[in-house]
């Protein structure tokens, strides 16, 4: 019996045995062929790094042999020194170094970036590079000689020695002490040498571009949880706030808030709310919850979100834009006020369309930069401004508008919305000096959302 068992099952685990085999195989080598399309793809970004800083050096130096009176060969030498730096970036951005202190030299090629491309986009023949200007070209094109000296060292380490860009991941993933990588001591060097560069002096309006939202920005004093829990109650008019849960996060940073979770029928998993543990404003709350069919259209929704704002304090708002996804309204209003639409003061509202309930509300960036602003009178007239246009533009509204342009800057503009190739626009003409400042493609219901 056993005999004719073993017979009968030999067969059978010899075929499993070499199944296993195979399988194993096949395995080892797919493994073995994403490690190489890995380390293939660092290797080609590292040595296109070396390659864009030494060629940033370049561009550097052909930009300050210029007469100082062309204005154009500066134009194009900055523009080219913009186009080059964020090639860099983009390739620190694709090698693993995510674990490892390397954030002076990423925030010190984005200044870069930013200082080149604000110096090339403005009217140099009006407004030329100052002498702080040229001393931080200068010192520019001396660090970034030294900088790409130390990748060219880095890079003929890694050719020589044939150092794999894996065992740099392995070593920042393991997180032992030291890490005695070469490249990983390449980089670090690099940090620190970048570290210490003081004399290249960025404007604080540069800086101010990165900029981030935390509790300095904002007015009033510090609130407890439980003042948390009583304006969440409010908020959400519930009589009994025993069941609504308030955690601190960021506690001791510049990013402190307080949590909110409230339960709700109907909904996915409650309500969530975020306040600003500074003035314990309302950042954002969310309700989501599935809208089965659609009975509001664009007006209706409109309204229930524009008095869901007014009852809560949100004063003075239009609506600026408009979107629909699952039976969910997604508007944006900005506030409006002597005729002039304020972009930067924005909320987010959510409504669902089968019966109106304000299911999500995001009023962060109205949060950190509402206030009062006194605005100059424009230097141009609306008819003045329109001369910067297209002339197949088709107007059919215009007003006033306060936006951000592509440097981050606070401008008053002229808003023009009108059609021209059978598509929707709005233009933002700079109400000072005629600048086209933005162009926004929308969509039609974008354009009805704001018609009465």
């Amino acid at each position: 019996m056993y005999k004719r068992l073993s017979i009968v099952m030999f067969p059978i685990l010899l075929v499993a045995l070499v199944g296993a085999g195979v399988w194993g195989y096949l395995e080892h080598q797919e493994k073995n062929s994403i490690l190489i399309k890995a380390e293939n793809s660092y290797q080609r970004a590292f040595h296109d790094l070396s390659f864009h800083v030494d060629k940033l050096h370049t561009e550097l130096g052909n930009t300050l042999a210029v007469n100082n009176t062309s204005q154009d060969a500066y134009k194009k030498g900055l523009i080219n020194v913009w186009r080059i730096t964020s090639q860099a970036q983009n390739e620190i951005s694709q090698l693993p170094l995510t674990l490892l202190p390397f954030n002076k030299t990423e925030e010190f090629l984005a200044n870069m970036a930013n200082f080149s491309y604000r110096a090339a986009m403005r009217d140099l023949s009006k407004q030329p590079l100052s002498q702080e200007e040229m001393g931080n070209l200068n010192a520019l094109y001396q660090h970034s000689e030294e900088i790409s000296t130390s990748l060219r060292d880095m890079q003929s380490k890694v050719l020589q020695s044939n150092l794999r860009w894996m065992d740099v991941e392995t070593a920042l993933a393991t997180e032992k002490q030291p890490l005695d990588n070469a490249i990983i001591d390449g980089f670090q060097t690099v940090d620190k040498k970048v570290s210490e560069y003081a004399d290249v002096k960025w404007s604080p309006s540069l800086l101010s571009m990165y900029q981030k939202n935390d509790v300095s920005m904002l007015s009033g004093d510090n609130v407890t949880a439980e003042q948390i829990k009583q304006k969440a109650a409010q908020f959400l008019q519930l009589q009994d706030p025993s069941g609504i849960q308030v955690v601190e996060n960021g506690t001791g940073t510049e990013y402190q808030s307080f949590s909110v979770m409230a339960p709700k029928a109907n909904t996915n998993d409650g309500v969530h709310m975020d306040y600003s543990t500074k003035g314990g404003q309302l950042l954002w709350f969310s309700a989501s919850r599935p809208a089965a069919e659609k009975k509001l259209d664009i007006r209706q929704a409109r309204d229930a979100a524009a008095e869901f704002l007014d009852s809560h304090d949100y004063k003075d708002m239009t609506a600026v834009s408009y979107d629909e996804y699952n039976n969910i309204g997604n508007l944006i209003f900005a506030t409006r006020k002597n005729n002039i639409v304020n972009y930067i003061d924005k909320v987010g509202v959510k409504v669902a369309l089968d019966n109106g309930e304000i299911i999500g509300l995001q009023a962060t960036d109205y949060v950190y930069n509402h206030k009062e602003r006194q605005l100059k009178e424009p230097a141009l007239t609306a008819e003045q401004a329109r001369k910067s246009l297209n002339p197949q533009l088709k107007i059919s509204d215009e007003t006033l508008a306060l936006i951000r342009n592509d440097l981050q800057e606070e401008v008053l503009c002229y808003q023009y919305s009108g059609t021209i190739n059978g598509s929707l626009y709005r233009v933002y003409i700079n109400a000072d000096n005629g600048t086209e400042e933005k162009i926004e493609h929308i969509r039609k219901e974008e354009a009805q959302v704001n018609q009465t």
